[in-house]
């Protein structure tokens, strides 16, 4: 008997970037290579054409909108469940999560669709957050995600929670992998001085999370010992934060750095520049679930440094554990970067979870919850 197809409707704030919006983009591209329908409901982004470009349906709907108005979108939600048959909900945020799990709850039981939802962070532990463990099925993004939800909402029950890990394309990310000649003249084109300096990276977006400051000052500490360092920063700055954007200017320049670092936005092309790196960063100063970019780098054969929790603490005990770095520890982060820097420490290759895996995992958990 041919299988059922589905159709299956993810939500999330918006599709701008980040790691919520790639897993999505991701499952979505899974669905429809399996012949299933994919829909997704956010604000809208940059990543929308990307997502219908690739053969799902997008449905613009304000549900990250933190407002009593968003309350409205619940029958609008729960009529979209009927008019499209839907088979699987699968929230991805938590103010979509509860906008979907409203608009679910009101349908009669035998008309319900599978109820899904990711804990793709480590959230602040409220009733608010809480949304995110009521799923049918709670997909945890790792292990730091699994033992977040037992440790904080012990009442979630234990067969309900799958660990699946964000995926990594072997393809895209293969070790030792080197960016194409023309790719690398235009690069040295733009940063001439970079060919004679050790190159330290810090992705991610420009929030107060990222660590940037511990950055900023780690790379002072370096410029003072004497070692030839430039930074890259590379990550979109948010409107929203434009302040911390123009505090961190300021660091630079009290800090002497100027002309040793750039901040170079979002970039389409960042596994071209983790690939030329001596060194890629992770110092979120609040623990993150995953860390996407750190299996990236490391998928390459970069060495990370980071600090020591969460997912990252995780990845980086199993495959680099010499790149961990006490939480907010400046002077231990300095010196060890010194350390790895004057005595480099190759990365082995190691196993990531792939992306395709992580869509057939992530199906076939649909279907474990898809109405009969």
């Amino acid at each position: 008997m041919a299988e059922r197809k589905l159709t299956v409707l993810q939500l999330l704030p918006e599709l701008e970037s980040g790691g919520v919006e790639r897993g999505t983009l991701e499952i979505a591209r899974g669905l429809v290579k399996a012949g299933h329908r994919s829909l997704v409901v956010s604000a809208g982004g940059q990543l929308v054409s990307r997502l219908t470009g690739q053969g799902s349906e997008h449905i613009e709907l304000p549900v990250g909108r933190k407002s009593l108005w968003s309350l409205r979108l619940v029958s609008r939600l729960r009529r979209l469940m009927l008019d499209e048959s839907i088979d699987i909900v699968h929230a991805r945020s938590r103010l979509p999560g509860w906008l979907a799990w409203l608009a679910w709850r009101g349908l009669p039981a035998e008309w319900r669709p599978g109820f899904v939802t990711t804990v793709h962070g480590l959230y602040s532990v409220s009733r608010y957050s809480r949304i995110m463990t009521r799923g049918q099925r709670v997909i945890a993004v790792s292990e730091s995600a699994r033992r977040y939800i037992t440790d904080n909402y012990p009442k979630t029950e234990v067969a309900r929670i799958r660990v699946i890990e964000r995926g990594i394309d072997p393809e895209i990310y293969p070790f030792g992998f080197r960016p194409g000649d023309a790719w690398i003249s235009r690069w040295y084109q733009d940063f001439p001085f970079l060919l004679e300096r050790h190159v330290l990276t810090l992705p991610g977006r420009i929030t107060r999370l990222k660590g940037h400051e511990d950055f900023l000052h780690m790379l002072a500490g370096l410029v003072k010992a004497g070692l030839p360092v430039y930074g890259l920063i590379v990550g979109g700055e948010d409107p929203r934060h434009r302040a911390y954007a123009e505090q961190l200017q300021g660091t630079v320049q009290k800090l002497g750095l100027d002309g040793l670092v750039t901040f170079t936005g979002q970039r389409m092309d960042l596994r071209d520049i983790l690939s030329l790196s001596n060194l890629v960063f992770s110092l979120s100063n609040k623990p993150e679930s995953f860390g996407r970019t750190v299996c990236e780098a490391l998928s390459l054969g970069v060495p990370v440094v980071g600090y020591d929790h969460g997912g990252v603490g995780e990845t980086l005990a199993r495959v680099y554990p010499q790149g961990r770095v006490p939480v907010g520890d400046i002077d231990a982060l300095t010196a060890r970067v010194q350390q790895l820097l004057e005595h480099p420490e190759p990365v082995d290759p190691a196993a990531f979870t792939s992306v395709q895996e992580m869509q057939e995992r992530t199906l076939a958990l649909y279907r474990e919850v898809a109405p009969s």
